[in-house]
């Protein structure tokens, strides 16, 4: 079969799931226990404070090891399944979008935006909890623009972040700001990959998807923004504290705000749908340009061949080598993760489901918010759950003429949000792999484990909550009209329930 083209160089999903079968000796259940293995060493690892990229990714190569002796199949049909799962075009995806925006953002933090961020704080008086709020709205905006959660996380863990705890936000609290922007883009960004396939796979239009799923965005995010208000602060004023500002004067410098100029042109380029090498490659090009000529930087500080110690040195090998590990972890858990499809787990859980909905039209729903629920809290990459699910989203969508729109919002939404609110999930890895990483550069930047964070991401729980309401009380539920438009009532198939 033909693969079909998303309009974004990725793959069909249904095209990628396809491999052969495995079969376990513990029956399809064992196709999850090298995820669930992971799953739980990433849990424990988090509670005794060594969840580092390096002991996860032992937890996950320990994972997989398990999952050959309970395959019955031959070692080498083992390996293949693993390779295929984890070279899916998602990870290159996710890879790609974590290089290019971590070495825009290095570039921007050698120029000194940070600095620049931090004068303007200052000199507007937003700190604290209006600090960490802005900034979920900011990187909303930016996640929406480039149409990638994890390049947003990276450029505002390495941006924001260091200002916002200069400027009194909580810690905790404002990477949770930026880990629920960064779902917010993901979920709403026509470019998004989630968002195409969401589309893709439940056969219908981007922006009629995109049009259909706003109202969601913006119910989640409201309460989302009370609580940032709220227990977005540390409660102390920098303005009036000695030591704080003694802090902050270190870190001042208004010609930093400069950089702002490639920032825009990011967003700019973004909006008029150019992709994100495109639009974040131009970023690092005017970026460049803007520091050498306003004197912000040299040549050295952005790209340096250190001959006399025989190694590379500057912003572009920060931004690129702070990521390799994660690179590795990513392609691990999805090899894991398609474990549970080629081990037939998922049509095991389909068929158990489907039996258990009858008529009902909201056990329909139900059903699939809890499928999507489950496996993005087994897959770390919301990407990947996202794939694994869209069979049987569609499916059952089709037998209770659910709308497309309604299905692939209700697979859209609660994998957007999955992908950064769980302590083992990828946005958080690479949110606290980031913020740890800047403890070198900021000695004010406290070292996070994963397990602190998770629950600060309230947009994320919002929106998974939003869609769980809407599934129980139908609250935007149209079905497809004979027209194919959305209609509120289910023309098309008679004796289904709500």
């Amino acid at each position: 079969m033909e693969k079909k083209d998303t309009g974004q160089g990725i793959a069909a999903p249904e095209e990628e799931n396809k491999g052969k079968r495995l079969e376990f000796y513990i029956g399809p259940v064992g196709s999850a226990v090298p995820i669930l293995f992971f799953i739980v060493w990433a849990i424990g690892c988090s509670f005794i404070n060594i969840s580092t990229e390096q002991s996860l990714i032992v937890g996950a190569v320990i994972g997989l090891a398990i999952g050959l002796f309970l395959c019955k199949n031959s070692a080498d049909e083992y390996l293949e399944a693993l390779t295929k799962g984890m070279t899916q075009s998602i990870a290159a995806i996710a890879i790609v979008a974590w290089f290019w925006a971590g070495t825009f953002a290095s570039i921007l933090q050698v120029g000194g935006l940070v600095q620049g961020l931090v004068w303007l704080g200052v000199s507007t008086g937003v700190s604290g909890a209006l600090f960490t709020t802005i900034t979920f709205i900011l990187s909303a905006v930016f996640g929406t623009a480039v149409g990638t959660g994890y390049g947003t996380l990276v450029a505002f863990s390495m941006l924001m972040y260091p200002a916002g705890v200069l400027m009194g936000a909580h810690p905790v609290v404002l990477l949770g700001a930026i880990l629920s922007g960064s779902a917010f883009g993901d979920n709403l960004a026509p470019v998004s990959d989630t968002t195409i396939i969401s589309a893709a796979t439940q056969e219908t239009d981007i922006m009629g998807v995109v049009r259909s799923r706003f109202k969601y965005c913006i119910i989640a995010a409201i309460p989302a923004c009370v609580l940032f208000m709220v227990f977005g602060g540390t409660g102390v004023d920098v303005t009036n504290s000695a030591e704080s500002m003694a802090l902050i004067d270190a870190y001042v410098n208004p010609k930093g705000l400069i950089l702002l100029i490639p920032f825009v042109l990011v967003l700019v380029l973004a909006f008029r749908g150019k992709n994100l090498i495109y639009s974040i490659s131009w970023g690092i090009i005017t970026a460049i340009a803007v520091i050498l000529i306003a004197g912000l930087g040299t040549v050295k500080d952005i790209l340096y061949f250190n001959v006399e110690e025989g190694v590379l040195e500057g912003a572009v090998v920060n931004g690129i080598g702070g990521y390799l590990n994660m690179a590795v972890l990513i392609m691990l858990i999805m090899a894991g993760g398609y474990l549970i499809t080629v081990g037939n787990l998922m049509a095991m859980l389909e068929n158990a489901i489907l039996s258990r909905v009858g008529s009902s039209v909201k056990k329909a729903e139900l059903a699939i918010w809890g499928l999507v629920a489950l496996l993005n809290s087994m897959m770390s990459v919301n990407a990947a759950a996202e794939i694994t699910a869209a069979p049987f989203v569609n499916s059952i969508g089709k037998t209770f003429n659910i709308h497309p729109y309604r299905r692939a919002n209700m697979l859209d939404a609660i994998t957007a949000a999955g992908g950064f609110v769980l302590p083992w999930s990828g946005g958080i890895l690479l949110g606290v792999s980031t913020i740890n990483g800047l403890t070198s550069t900021y000695d004010f930047i406290p070292k996070m484990t994963t397990g602190e964070v998770w629950f600060t991401a309230f947009h994320g729980w919002m929106l998974v909550i939003v869609m769980l309401v809407a599934a129980l009380t139908s609250w935007g539920l149209q079905y497809k009209g004979p027209d194919g438009k959305p209609c509120r009532t289910n023309q098309l198939i008679s004796g289904k329930g709500r």
